[in-house]
């Protein structure tokens, strides 16, 4: 009765001061959550401020410059209506902007043309041939003297350069007037108003980060750090960004938990993060004292209950010791006789049945286990010991032979090496599945300690065929299987993205010449046929350089990656092109076909450029092609 006494003394104790610090971190935890989160949205309106404030100061800054910008133009055009009749040089010109205080002065004649201006070399071109010279003959369409345009700023057509170009109507000859400014102050006020900048100014405490995600995409837009890190820990994610807007602990793909509140601004999300162990680090310090307190009290508790059973239970406890310290150590064949009091007896008979229980554990769950059906089975071993506990299913899920399984079971150090090595590759995407064999895939759990290590094993293989069916079915084209539209420009972004500094990649759009007549004349199928022949010639190309997919109906598109130059590109269209010309299509028991195909591509250098612009100048390129040739391939040209 005393050593039961002094044991469930221990664990009322024991649990009692377990609860008491449960409850007490809760609390503690509530409160500090709630403070972090009031700082965090303190710092979040602070960010929203300054934007708005930036953004305000740079319209009104615009507004301003706009008007003087103009102010310019038109003196520029009064200076030149009165000299109608006197032909300005380029120095003179120059020496007109200097007043100014203009980078540039120019005329434009009737025509669109520049018949004079500062700069020599832009002297005789034809506003209407780029995009970014032609809004201004809107001016000359017009007819209106009081006409004006303030272009915003862009590129120049001629050179490339970042200009403003402001342009007026000329007074009593039909033209215009233009001035350009390089707009320094508007691009370092825009620079100024941009996340990282404003992040560098910003003051963070120790392990504070902040950062902008797009609501629609998740990408990240602007980090405190900088954005030349990877953002791949779990509260980077959209769906739990949005999850985080009351504040939430996150977990991430590390294991590490963060704390994070974000707030919906306009098109983004302003998100403060914060690591978890630092806010624990806090929560430990503050129920620390308590822990110390109750520790304390129990272990005074204890020594007393020890001292009073010492004289009557310890030497019986000893000898029990020592009969479970050889069950323990695998001498399972140990009988435990102590006398000496009922309860040590009692004790005694309870532990000899459960070591026979033990014994035979194995079977019986194997049994169960077996009548249940289920593709399982369970192992445990303890670490530096002999046998290893396994259920009967252990070697079919394995996929184990019959000798293999039987020297795992019988040395726990080989069996621990051989599911180590099992579990260090799972499955792609997947934490806890691993293949065993090419088609099976087994599901497995495990527990550890630096003594014991129990773990069950599930078949999952069903399971993991269907997802990959999924996948695949979400990925790529029913009928021709090629990657779906979307899931290439996916692809095709993180390649881009990756791209080495010394590659080059291209974009191609592609379409299927005179495909609806083939449609039209030989029915759905020998359409069919068709497509199907050019999608696998596509697929025929290297795959460590082509990517390819389909758009909809005749239309495909293709990326051509990891290539030296635009001649290797180009190389590749040649090989794609003659293998076209190899593989006639059946059109009829008579009649065969070669198959015809327009493509546009345009190749870049630049890891930062993006699918949706490529693919469009892409297109460009192709729609050339089909009005003016058909049956090849150009390349994409800037205007």
């Amino acid at each position: 009765m005393q050593k039961t006494f002094l044991k469930y003394t221990f664990f009322i104790l024991t649990g009692a001061i377990l609860l008491i610090l449960f409850i007490n971190l809760l609390f503690t935890l509530h409160a500090l959550e709630a403070q972090q989160f009031a700082t965090f949205h303190v710092k979040i309106d602070q960010v929203i401020h300054t934007l708005e404030s930036n953004q305000a100061e740079l319209s009104r800054m615009n507004d301003n410059l706009d008007e003087d910008y103009l102010t310019r133009a038109k003196a520029a055009a009064y200076v030149l209506d009165r000299q109608s009749d006197v032909t300005m040089d380029v120095a003179e010109f120059q020496y007109l902007a200097k007043l100014l205080n203009v980078d540039e002065v120019h005329v434009i004649d009737e025509n669109g043309m520049i018949v004079s201006g500062s700069v020599s070399k832009y002297i005789g071109m034809d506003m209407a041939d780029h995009k970014q010279t032609r809004e201004f003959l809107a001016i000359l369409e017009s007819g209106d003297e009081d006409a004006y345009l303030i272009q915003d700023t862009q590129p120049n057509a001629s050179e490339g350069k970042v200009m403003k170009y402001v342009g007026v109507a000329r007074k009593g000859t039909k033209g215009i007037v233009q001035v350009g400014f390089e707009p320094t102050r508007q691009m370092e006020a825009e620079s100024r108003n941009t996340y990282d900048y404003i992040f560098t100014k910003f003051p963070t405490d120790v392990g504070e980060e902040f950062f902008v995600a797009d609501a629609v995409t998740g990408e990240i837009l602007g980090h405190s750090n900088g954005l030349e890190h990877e953002f791949n820990a779990g509260y980077y994610e959209l769906s739990n960004l949005y999850d985080s807007v009351e504040g939430a602990f996150i977990r991430g793909g590390d294991g590490k938990v963060s704390y994070v509140v974000c707030s919906v601004y306009d098109t983004v999300l302003i998100c403060a993060a914060m690591p978890g162990e630092i806010m624990f680090q806090s929560l430990l310090s503050s129920v620390g004292s308590t822990f110390l307190y109750l520790i304390f009290i129990e272990i005074v508790v204890l020594i007393l209950l020890n001292y009073l059973v010492r004289q009557k239970v310890i030497d019986g406890i000893h000898r029990i010791i020592e009969h479970l310290t050889a069950i323990t150590d695998g001498n399972l064949d140990t009988t435990v006789a102590v006398g000496g009091n009922k309860e040590f007896e009692e004790l005694s008979s309870g532990i000899n049945t459960m070591v026979k229980s033990i014994v035979n554990l194995s079977d019986r769950i194997s049994a169960i286990i077996e009548l249940s059906g289920i593709p399982l089975a369970a192992f445990e071993y303890e670490r530096g010991g002999g046998h290893v506990f396994v259920t009967s299913g252990v070697k079919n899920l394995l996929a184990l032979p019959e000798r293999e399984a039987a020297a795992l079971c019988r040395d726990a150090d080989l069996f621990d090496r051989y599911i180590h090595t099992l579990t260090k590759a799972p499955l792609a995407g997947e934490t806890d599945i691993f293949a065993v064999k090419d088609a099976k895939f087994v599901r497995i759990h495990m527990s550890e300690s630096a003594e014991r290590c129990l773990g069950v094993i599930t078949d999952v293989t069903g399971d993991i065929v269907e997802k990959q069916r999924m996948q695949y079915e979400n990925t790529h084209d029913a009928l021709t299987g090629l990657y779906k539209y979307a899931h290439f420009k996916q692809l095709a972004e993180q390649k881009l993205r990756h791209m080495p500094p010394s590659m080059a990649d291209a974009i191609v759009m592609l379409d299927l010449d005179y495909f609806k007549e083939i449609n039209d004349t030989f029915g759905h199928n020998i359409g069919d046929r068709y497509l199907q022949t050019f999608a696998s010639i596509m697929q025929s190309m290297p795959t460590e350089h082509f990517l390819t997919a389909r758009r909809s109906g005749d239309e495909f598109c293709m990326m051509i990656y990891d290539c030296s130059d635009v001649a290797e590109i180009k190389k590749y269209l040649d090989d794609f092109y003659e293998a076209l010309g190899r593989r006639p299509v059946a059109l009829s028991d008579t009649e065969s076909k070669v198959i015809r195909a327009s493509s546009g591509f345009v190749h870049t250098t630049d890891r930062g450029a993006g699918v949706d612009g490529l693919l469009s100048q892409a297109d460009e390129a192709l729609y050339q092609v089909k009005r003016e040739t058909k049956g090849c391939y150009a390349e994409y040209k800037n205007a």
